[in-house]
């Protein structure tokens, strides 16, 4: 079940939801023909219900917004990235465990 605590971002839509967020922001960089992606998809949205509030957990779907991704050299997927103060903090690629992207997480909390 998809959460609805998860921001879906845009190209356009980024520098206002990421980089001039308030909060944290874990931004999963994915597409929907990707099968780790979709592997993943319940972790993200799990750490989007546990994290409301502390931390915004987006998505942004790179086949749908091509000029993000590159500009944050993002190659493969699923890649993670951690913004705090519109600043990257940390990233992994690929369907980490959920300890994994909690550890993550708290490197910005």
């Amino acid at each position: 079940m998809a959460s609805d605590k998860v921001v879906h971002l845009t190209d356009d839509s980024f520098e206002n939801d990421v980089t001039k967020s308030s909060t944290p922001v874990l931004v999963d960089f994915w597409a929907s023909w990707c099968a780790p992606c979709k592997a993943i998809g319940p972790v993200i949205d799990g750490l989007a219900e546990e994290y409301a509030g502390k931390v915004k957990v987006a998505k942004l779907n790179v086949d749908e917004n091509p000029a993000t991704p590159g500009k944050f050299g993002v190659r493969g997927i699923p890649t993670l990235i951690l913004f705090k103060d519109g600043k990257v903090v940390d990233q992994v690629v690929g369907a980490v465990p959920k300890n994994q992207l909690e550890g993550l997480i708290k490197k910005a909390l």
